[in-house]
Formats: structure tokens, C-alpha cells, sequence
């Protein structure tokens, strides 16, 4: 009993962090040392596709399919060539590589505040010479609050992805505010997380991690979870985004021995992506 109640606490404090923006200061981290601590010891096995991060890179192709999804929706959604991404918490650069090497794609800036994970991105980006190209991918050892915030929409970027990103970071609100000024006016900032639900709870942390070992124990804190009418309400409140159906989100399920696979209503109980566009500046 002293256990849920505890977790329940830590549940109230997350909701109200999301709720309640003027309660953090601008200037604090989103970073948690104990997160980077975690990543870093798995930065050796980031590209083994049956390692760790085997459920990323099987991941992988969804993401696309959905800001691709995201672009298609109308009016006054960005152009489809030559975008400019900001991926934070790229981790070891599977998004970010895959997006680099689109025809669409003008550049990639990739940020994470692992140094071992971003050594790890950078190594692996080496193998490959289009990823050597002047301005194509750039990683930084950076967190989203060192960098300079944009002054104008040339500064920004047309797609900000946060990709198994929030539900790791103790201070969601700060961290989504950090993020907006860096998507420019008809761009998107495209999230993929997981709904705090029993569910979620029994497929990520009682299979994944403790039975059948899909991903390292303690990956996950089921506490930090994020459900999808919570980030939707977060991006209410905000003025400016979101408007003539510029928002979406879907739900995914693994299914083993198949892979990924969207599920329309999923994102109300496991692993979800949702994006939001920032309104056009003519709206």
C-alpha cells in the first residue's frame, strides 16, 4: 500500500508539472543524470539491431510513416522537400541517420546529452560518405536548453522530433516549452511515447523488461508515462499551435515475429506518436 501511494504521489506531481508551466523556471535542465548514466551504458550495443535497441530500429520506419502522415494533412502544411530536422535525444543516430539520407531532407541537427551515445552516432555516421556531406547531419552533445534559441523562422526547423524521449525526463512541461520556439511556423514537432495505463505497465515493464528481456531492466519508469489527452492539453493551452486539424496521433503495437504495427485508438493504452503542427504564420 505504501508503495501505490507513493507512486500515486509521484503521479499527482508529474500531472501538475504538466499542468501548472509557471512553476518551473526557465533556465532548469530537463536532463537527468541517472537517465544519462543508463544510456551511456548501452551507447557499445546502440547499432546491434538484435541488441538493446532492437525495438528502435524496427521502430524506425513508423516514425517516418508518420510525419510523413503529419505532412499530408491539410491546409497550410509544409512543404515535403528539402526540411530541416532537429532531432532531440537522438540517442545513437538511428532516426537521425535514416532521415539524412531522405531525398526530401535539406539537413539534420541530432542532439543528446550522452557523450558516449553521441560518440557512438558519430563513429557510425562515418561509414557512410552521404552522411559526409557538408550540413547534411550534424550531432551534438547538447541538450535542447544549451542551444540558441531561434530568432527567425530561417533559424527553425520544419520537423523537431522527440522519439522515446519524454517519458524519460522528470519535468515534461519545461521540456515541450524548451522545445517550441525551435519549430518554425507550419512545421511540426512529432513526439513518440507511451500512455500510463496498466496496460502499458504489463506489456513494457513486466514482459519487455522482467520476462522476456526486449529491453534492459529499469529502461522504463512506468510513473513517468505520458498519456495522449495530456500532451493534447498541454498544446491547447499553448497559443499558436494546433489549429485547422493540426494535430494527430496514432497508436503502435509490437507483435513479435512481426514488428511495429499502427493501431488507430492504440494511443489511449501503450506506445503512441502524436504531432502537432505550429500554426502557418497567414492563420
Amino acid at each position: 500500500m505504501a508503495a501505490r501511494f507513493a507512486a500515486s504521489r509521484k503521479f499527482s506531481r508529474l500531472i501538475r508539472s504538466f499542468q501548472s508551466l509557471r512553476d518551473y523556471a526557465t533556465s532548469s535542465s530537463s536532463v537527468n543524470p541517472t537517465e544519462v548514466s543508463h544510456f551511456n551504458a548501452l551507447a557499445s550495443t546502440w547499432w546491434d539491431p538484435y541488441g538493446s535497441s532492437r525495438l528502435l530500429h524496427l521502430m524506425n520506419p513508423l516514425r517516418h510513416d508518420f510525419i510523413f502522415s503529419c505532412h499530408a494533412l491539410k491546409p497550410n502544411s509544409t512543404s515535403k522537400q528539402d526540411l530541416c530536422y532537429l532531432d532531440i535525444g537522438c540517442g545513437g543516430g538511428i532516426f537521425a541517420e535514416s532521415a539524412a539520407r531522405l531525398p526530401s531532407t535539406a539537413s539534420v541537427t541530432a542532439i543528446d546529452p550522452s557523450l558516449d551515445v553521441i560518440e557512438v552516432a558519430k563513429q557510425h555516421a562515418r561509414k557512410d560518405p552521404m552522411l559526409k556531406e557538408p550540413g547534411r547531419l550534424e550531432y551534438l552533445n547538447k541538450a535542447i536548453e544549451d542551444l540558441d534559441v531561434p530568432q527567425s523562422p530561417k533559424e527553425q526547423y520544419d520537423v523537431v522530433s522527440l522519439f522515446e524521449v519524454i517519458e524519460h525526463i522528470s519535468t515534461p512541461a519545461l521540456f515541450l516549452r524548451s522545445c517550441l520556439p525551435f519549430v518554425k511556423p507550419g512545421g511540426w514537432l512529432v513526439v513518440s511515447t507511451i500512455a500510463r495505463t496498466w496496460t502499458s505497465w504489463l506489456t513494457t515493464k513486466v514482459i519487455a523488461e522482467d520476462i522476456a528481456s526486449l529491453v534492459p531492466r529499469g529502461t522504463h519508469d512506468w510513473s513517468k508515462y505520458i498519456n495522449e489527452h495530456e500532451i493534447r492539453g498541454f498544446f491547447e493551452a499553448q497559443q499558436g499551435w494546433g489549429v485547422n486539424g493540426g494535430t494527430k496521433a496514432m497508436g503502435c503495437i509490437y507483435v513479435p515475429g512481426v514488428g511495429w504495427r499502427m493501431v488507430p485508438g492504440g494511443e489511449s493504452w501503450g506506445n503512441y506518436f502524436f504531432g502537432v503542427r505550429r500554426d502557418p504564420e497567414n492563420l
